[in-house]
């Protein structure tokens, strides 16, 4: 069907509504329609506008999963479809309808009272073609959120609340009897009312004080709240944490490989203390046989009980500036399912016989009985693998010819993967030490080292295993995917780096893993390596749970899960459940037909639940960033340029600190946004700022509620 596209708008409309029809014909999303239609790249948007229009034709319908299918007669309305409405402070919004590539622009005057993250029906507007797709909300079917967390403010009789989230535009009108005793400076949680309407505001109560804003820990814990993240367990997931024995028992060994002979050891970083994998490798003749053992936290996470249903919620372990809010209760995390020193654990075992070339040549995936036999740190492995300490090898002799052999795979494993193109984005991560009252006091990059990359290595190795081998078994299964980028985006990355003397080979508009990566090989330690491998980093899609083994781009493989981390991931649980019910023989037409059902549920509610624990730890990062960076108001610093917009240039401090410069504040011209060049242009001197150029800023002033910090350019 290739080049299907290229016919009359009518023709495709048609096409579209035979291949619907077909007896054999599923529900697709989008996406999928494009891959079975073989649509080239560039005329993706041209499929989009087909589906639309036949939408508003109301001769498809598409379901709450984003699949589109024949109209069935059940529509209540014509070209009506269900989305989640993102607010702007600016007063209009965007709705993301699931299984639709892009989203729809809402006007604000088409707005019609939606708030921030609520479920809303729309209509589609008449499409202007090359302009973005609008469209206008016709009712709200429910409301995204009930409570908000922001700061109170008084106002006579009455008061009300400013939000924190930026997003919400209006203040929270708060009766006098509503206050329930908040002042001035309270941080307070809101149970909304009245979402209000054109010219009133909202209405709530005051439900909760959280402590004044100036109080310590009330910065962290107003954000906990704000994206609604448990920090207690209910009362009967924690009666049921209880009641979990403190060490395994003999009944526990039936149908599992007893490995506690084998020496291995877990390397975590030195406060992690949930360790949830431990490594051990022999060898047998020149091939390595690497055990790659998991905590086996589903032997005591059953299906459907609350403990299951809470971590289901959770989705996964949320990582802040001060703490760890667990997905599973301590008793389990820090407890039975810890891998911890001198104790016998139950784990999940993927063992493998890896080749000198790096091939995995067998393997075997068993319920066993493990005993780690020490708990190492990444500062000392890295010490004896890498520095060859004489003081740490001795320390640490008996496990010294295991590490060593160990870090040899590691480099045929990272070699592997180099050469077959996946990506490497080795940008520093973020370290912020905090004072007692929670003030930051140091913050610096946490870069990766030897030892990180070796247990990064084997988990990835292990992680592929696990999903090659139930990909071909055809059982409902959990990946990890990672689409392929954007052909837009790449095309402006193609053209920019062109400027520098580099090309991207492309194959009918797709690109492979490997050209991204042998990018980033030919600009290691130019200058303008960083710029371009932050472009390269912002062409990349976001990886997601899927229940299709679509491949993951940025690793260059075709069969990708997460079977490793299962105390924090529930992902990995769920996988862990599936491969103990095939290990077992309860695989049946019943428990398939479960799995078919369940599954679609669990990776959608699951990558939303990471999404969401990425975004409240990037925004209590920002917020112990611009809460340091107030000391140093006035000061001047060297930065680099990471990144340009119409309103501003950013610029990254060594430290991570970023901060951006007003367009207005730019001196000495008037400068506009060059999109094809990532430039920012004086109209009238020529001046330019790019991405990656470093400049001297001063620290101009800092706001800890929006969590910015803005610079100006200092004079030399």
């Amino acid at each position: 069907m290739r080049g299907s596209m290229k016919k009359t708008f009518e023709e495709r409309e048609q096409l579209i509504l035979q291949l619907f029809a077909d007896k054999h014909y599923v529900p697709m999303k989008e996406k999928e329609l494009a891959i079975l239609l073989r649509v080239e790249s560039e005329d993706r948007e041209e499929l989009s506008r087909v589906l639309v229009s036949l939408l508003e034709k109301r001769k498809i319908q598409i379901n709450k999963r984003g699949k589109y299918s024949l109209y069935d007669g059940r529509s209540s309305e014509k070209g009506l479809l269900e989305g989640t409405f993102i607010s702007n402070a600016k007063g209009f919004g965007f709705v993301e309808v699931e299984g639709m590539e892009e989203d729809f622009f809402i006007p604000e005057s088409k707005v019609k009272g939606a708030f921030h993250l609520d479920t809303v029906q729309i209509r589609l507007l008449n499409e202007v073609p090359g302009k973005r797709k609008e469209a206008e909300i016709v009712t709200v079917l429910n409301r995204g959120m009930t409570q908000i967390v922001g700061t109170f403010e008084s106002c006579k009789s009455y008061g009300f609340v400013i939000p924190d989230n930026s997003k919400i535009a209006t203040d929270i009108y708060i009766a006098k009897e509503n206050k329930k005793g908040a002042v001035d400076g309270h941080k307070v949680v809101v149970e909304m009312t009245d979402y209000g309407k054109p010219g009133r505001n909202p209405e709530g109560k005051v439900v909760e004080i959280l402590g004044h804003k100036n109080d310590p820990g009330v910065d962290i814990l107003s954000l906990i709240r704000a994206y609604n993240l448990n920090i207690e367990f209910p009362e009967r997931v924690m009666n049921q944490a209880q009641r979990l024995p403190e060490e395994i028992i003999d009944a526990d060994f039936a149908g599992r490989e007893d490995l506690r002979s084998q020496m291995m050891v877990t390397i975590d970083g030195e406060d992690a203390k949930d360790l949830d994998d431990a490594v051990s490798l022999t060898m047998d003749g020149e091939n390595y046989v690497l055990g790659v053992h998991i905590a086996d936290v589903s032997n005591y996470v059953q299906e459907n009980s609350a403990l299951d249903r809470e971590a289901l919620d959770r989705g996964t372990s949320v990582y802040l500036v001060d703490r760890v809010i667990p997905m599973l209760p301590h008793k389990l995390s820090n407890g039975i399912c810890s891998l911890n020193e001198g104790v016998d654990r139950l784990a999940l075992s993927c063992i493998m016989t890896v080749n000198p070339k790096g091939e995995v040549i067998d393997y075997r995936i068993t319920e066993s009985v493990i005993c780690v036999n020490k708990r190492m740190n990444y500062t000392s492995v890295n010490k004896i693998i890498e520095v060859k300490d004489e003081a740490e090898r001795k320390a640490f002799s008996e496990y010294v010819e295991m590490l060593d052999k160990m870090a040899e795979l590691s480099a045929i494993l990272q070699n592997i993967r180099k050469e077959r193109g996946s990506i490497d984005f080795d940008f520093p991560e973020t370290k912020i030490i905090l004072d007692s009252e929670g003030k930051p006091t140091e913050i610096k990059p946490y870069e990766r080292n030897s030892a990180t990359r070796l247990i990064e290595s084997f988990m990835l190795l292990a992680n592929e295993t696990v999903a090659q081998h139930f990909y071909w078994l055809e059982l409902p299964f959990v990946y990890r995917t990672h689409d392929n980028p954007d052909p837009e985006k790449i095309a402006k990355l193609s053209t920019f780096i062109y400027n520098f003397g580099y090309k991207l080979k492309m194959r009918k508009e797709e690109l492979h893993p490997k050209e991204i990566q042998k990018l980033l090989g030919k600009i290691m330690g130019t200058p303008e390596e960083d710029l371009i491998s932050r472009l390269a980093l912002r062409s990349m899609k976001q990886a997601k749970y899927t229940t299709d083994c679509s491949g993951h781009f940025g690793l260059a493989c075709q069969y990708y899960c997460h079977f490793t981390s299962p105390i924090r991931r529930y992902p990995d649980l769920q996988i862990h459940r599936i491969i103990k019910d095939y290990l077992r023989g309860r695989m049946k037409r019943s428990k398939i037909e479960h799995y078919e059902e369940i599954l679609p549920a669990v990776a959608n509610h699951s990558s939303k639940r990471e999404r969401l624990a990425d975004e409240a730890e990037r925004e209590t990062n920002k917020l112990k960033k611009a809460q340091y960076m107030e000391q140093y108001i006035g000061e001047c610093f060297e930065g680099v340029i990471s990144s340009i917009t119409e309103w501003g240039i950013y610029v990254e401090l060594p430290n991570t600190v970023e901060g951006m410069i007003h367009v207005s504040k730019l001196p000495g011209d008037y400068f506009e946004y060059d999109e094809l060049h990532y430039e920012m242009v004086g109209t009238k001197t020529g001046v330019r700022y790019e991405l990656g150029q470093r400049v001297k800023i001063k620290v101009h002033q800092v706001d800890t509620v929006l969590r910015t910090i803005d610079f100006l350019l200092a004079e030399d």
